[in-house]
This record gives C-alpha cells, sequence and structure tokens, in this order.
C-alpha cells in the first residue's frame, strides 16, 4: 500500500513537472506574439524613447494607416498569397500522396531505389544556379502565378511522412481485399486509403501551407510582374521603404516633408506587417490540431 501510494505521489510530481514546462513553453511562444501585437498600435515616438513595452504609453493605429493606405494592392497581394496557399497546398497534397503510397507498398518492385533518391535529395542538392534555369528557361515560370506554388509543389521530408505513415497504418491485407473485390490503385488510394490518413495529410498539409504562406523568397527570385507578388515579398518591401524614407528624412534638410519622412512609424510598421500575415495561419491551426499530432507521431515510427 505504501509503495503504491509512493508511486502516486511520484506520478503527480512528474504531471506537475510537466505541465510546468509546457506552460513555460506555451508563454514563451504566446509572449512574443502579444508583444507585437502591442508594439503594432503603439506610438513610435514612446518605442524610440522607452523601447519595447508591453505597458505602452500612447496608443496608436498610425502604422496600419501607412501599412493600409493602398488598400487595393493589400487585397490584391492577400488574394495572391491566399490561392497560392489553398491551391499549392491541395496540389501538393495529392502529388505527395500519389508518390508516397506505391512508396509504401512492398508490392511495389522499384520502391527502395526511389525511396533513396528521394532522401538523397534532402542531402544533397543541384545548387540555386541549375535550379535557376530549370524555372525560367526550362519550365517558363518567371512572372507568372505557377512560379510561387511549382517549386514547393514535393518535399522530400513531407513524402517520407507519409509514405511512412501508409506503410504502418494501412495494412497489406486491406489493400489486396480491396484488388479482389477488382478495385484498381487509383480507386483503392481514392476510396480506401486517403480517408484512412486523414491525420498525416492535415499534417502535410499544414507544413506545406505554412511553407507557401510565408514564402517571400521566390517572389524576390521569379517575379518581377506586381500583379504576382505576395503578401510577405510586399511585408518587406514596405518595410525596407518605410525605413529608406525614414533615412531620407534624418539625413536631408529641415523641411516640413523631410521632417515628416523621419517620423515614418518604421518600428510599428514592421509590427503592423507581422500582425496582418500571421493571421490567417493563426485562426486556421486551430481547425488542424486534432489531426496535427497524431499524424507527426505515427509518420515518425519508422524510416
Amino acid at each position: 500500500m505504501k509503495a503504491k501510494s509512493n508511486k502516486t505521489v511520484k506520478s503527480c510530481a512528474w504531471d506537475l513537472l510537466i505541465n510546468i514546462s509546457l506552460g513555460g513553453f506555451t508563454l514563451a511562444c504566446i509572449i512574443p506574439v502579444i508583444l507585437v501585437v502591442i508594439i503594432s498600435i503603439t506610438e513610435a515616438k514612446y518605442i524610440t524613447i522607452h523601447g519595447y513595452s508591453f505597458f505602452p504609453k500612447g496608443l496608436s493605429l498610425e502604422a496600419y494607416r501607412v501599412v493600409l493606405t493602398d488598400t487595393q494592392s493589400i487585397l490584391r497581394v492577400y488574394g495572391v498569397s491566399i490561392f497560392v496557399t489553398v491551391f499549392g497546398t491541395l496540389l501538393s497534397v495529392i502529388i505527395t500522396a500519389m508518390l508516397a503510397y506505391p512508396l509504401s507498398r512492398s508490392s511495389f518492385r522499384y520502391r527502395n531505389i526511389i525511396s533513396f533518391i528521394i532522401f538523397f535529395t534532402m542531402l544533397f542538392n543541384g545548387g540555386m544556379v541549375p535550379w535557376y534555369i530549370i524555372c525560367t528557361q526550362v519550365l517558363h515560370l518567371r512572372n507568372t502565378l505557377w512560379a510561387l506554388i511549382v517549386p514547393y509543389l514535393v518535399s522530400a521530408f513531407n513524402v517520407i511522412i507519409m509514405k511512412t505513415f501508409f506503410k504502418t497504418t494501412i495494412h497489406e491485407s486491406l489493400i489486396e481485399s480491396a484488388k479482389l473485390d477488382g478495385a484498381g490503385d487509383f480507386k483503392i488510394l481514392r476510396s480506401i486509403v486517403l480517408p484512412l490518413s486523414l491525420p498525416v495529410l492535415a499534417t502535410v498539409g499544414l507544413f506545406t501551407s505554412i511553407s507557401y504562406w510565408n514564402d517571400w523568397w521566390l517572389p524576390t527570385i521569379l517575379i518581377d510582374d506586381n500583379r504576382w507578388i505576395n503578401l510577405q515579398y510586399a511585408m518587406t518591401r514596405v518595410i525596407r521603404n518605410a525605413a529608406f524614407l525614414a533615412e531620407i528624412g534624418l539625413s536631408s534638410g529641415a523641411s516640413s516633408t523631410h521632417t515628416e519622412l523621419a517620423r515614418m512609424p518604421t518600428e510599428t510598421v514592421r509590427m503592423a506587417m507581422c500582425v496582418l500575415a500571421m493571421g490567417p495561419i493563426v485562426l486556421a491551426y486551430p481547425f488542424l490540431q486534432k489531426y496535427f499530432v497524431k499524424g507527426l507521431t505515427i509518420g515518425s515510427i519508422k524510416g
């Protein structure tokens, strides 16, 4: 009886320690987000004088006014980012599933060779110059919406996760029974495998959507046309422009125009852009959370 009581005390102590650790980690994730929101609604002069603070002395929406001055452009870049994220994620998940499914089946003869090639790309790549030549000269993606979608369609890491999930979760006997009933591979994948794989599909979809939403590098390299720039690239451009104009105001004469330029709220503009950019992903995550942990843990049991 005493031994059982000691085990209960130890178990409670470990549970308390784990809860405290997770609580601390959660606060470490949430506190910076709260600080960013507070800074975005703080007057720029108070940040210059007092620095960052959770208790600002002056509240202002000037940063949002600067960011949202050209409403039409903001809506356009938001539309590009939303379309690229939604369509790119759906297409990427479909292609990844179609690649991972045959690799997970022991009846596929070349699964080991193809799996090795996929894994090899995680360690080595061809470099930026061949990649750029293929995107611009072979695929002709430059200044098209496809330039923001195609380069991220297939990730070796996502293929391995999904392949492992299919192999450990979808039993071979289930596939063989479906084939005996006359079902083809595409019908098995569509009607049996995918409905049973919602956790890993949600996990891979979340990874992919975050990659698409946060991407600023592809439009920097492949896009010159303002019609196809996304939100993240527009963010970097607004921040650069705000800092540049403020620097001009500080280094120029004392005219009223230069004084206004020097007062550009560069710090608060950065934070306001961050708030506008992270909003959709933060709102979408709770809907995928229940699938995320299960899909990630089951997909990582074996390599």
